[in-house]
């Protein structure tokens, strides 16, 4: 990247840099020893890339007597432009340290729509107002992104669904998928006393994505996975139009218990065959493995992580 950067620029060789940054020093203290003593080196090596600098620039930067410096015209015509220059820079890296232990700018999440009503949203004006210079963006979406190809800070998914190369902090606890149906669908159509017999009601069917495969319907029978292929007039990509399918009366859906708390406890929909459901993952806050973890993605894990007693660290 540094070879680029001089390419780019064929003045700027990494001679002229650690010139450019003696300089200064030399220029400030018009004094080789003293100079040598702050970047704690010796005067001889003040002496000799002072000359190198000059060597590359063409031009007498400093006038020296065995008594005094001096700054040529040249040599203040170059701290004129270059000490504001190295302020801004100085500026820059003191914002970039201070991104690594103070949470601001934007931070960019992937999850899916039932993660984020789960387990993200209602908890989402809390965490705004602790950090309020934290701008963050949520892409809510069913399908599998390439986290560090797209440019997402975390994700929010199952567990199944993890890329291997993550690191995932559970927070969430194991995920129970149940049927629903409205008592007035119900009252219609009878309720199934078996997984056998969603072959003869309307199931509100869901996809991974608009292209993807269709989720099955598994259930557990005396310890043994059992597949039903269910047939119905409507299929989404989205739990939540899954759901409101089968309050408005529709058929009946499979979503998961915690995402339909509120519509079970209002009884706009009941589960059925619940001793049938399986129990399936956790959800996981995961995020690509990095030495240095910027603040905005450390509270974001340690809030989150902190709403989930006992979670623990996978790969």
């Amino acid at each position: 990247m540094a070879d680029s950067m001089f390419n780019e620029n064929p003045g700027l060789s990494a001679t002229v840099l650690s010139g450019l940054a003696t300089f200064l020093v030399v220029a400030r203290a018009l004094n080789f020893a003293r100079a040598a003593e702050e970047l704690g080196v010796t005067p001889t090596a003040v002496s000799k890339t002072i000359k190198l600098l000059e060597r590359e620039l063409g031009v007498r930067l400093l006038n020296r007597t065995t008594r005094s410096v001096a700054l040529s015209d040249a040599g203040a015509e170059l701290l004129s432009v270059v000490a504001p220059a190295f302020q801004d820079v100085g500026a820059s890296l003191e914002q970039v340290r201070s991104s690594a232990h103070n949470p601001q700018g934007e931070l960019r999440i992937n999850a899916s729509h039932v993660a984020f009503a789960t387990l993200i949203e209602h908890e989402l004006y809390n965490f705004s107002r602790l950090y309020p210079q934290l701008a963050i963006q949520f892409s809510i979406n069913n399908s599998l992104v390439d986290m560090v190809g797209e440019g997402f800070d975390a994700g929010v998914r199952l567990g199944h669904t993890l890329q291997s190369d993550m690191v995932a902090i559970q927070i969430s606890g194991y995920q129970q998928r149940v049927l629903v149906a409205s008592p007035d669908y119900i009252a219609r159509c009878g309720a199934p006393k078996t997984p056998q017999e969603l072959l003869s009601h309307n199931c509100i069917r869901q996809r991974m994505n608009i292209n993807g495969k269709l989720y099955e319907w598994v259930f557990q029978d005396e310890g043994r996975a059992l597949t039903i292929d269910v047939a119905g007039q409507l299929i989404f990509d989205e739990m939540r139009a899954a759901l409101n399918a089968a309050v408005a009366g529709i058929g009946i859906a499979y979503v998961f218990k915690d995402f339909a708390r509120e519509e079970l406890l209002s009884g706009s929909v009941v589960s059925l065959l619940e001793e049938w459901s399986p129990i399936t993952d956790p959800f996981y806050l995961y995020y690509p493995q990095a030495k240095h973890m910027p603040a905005k993605l450390r509270v974001f894990i340690d809030y989150f992580r902190g709403k989930m007693v006992g979670a623990q660290c996978v790969k």
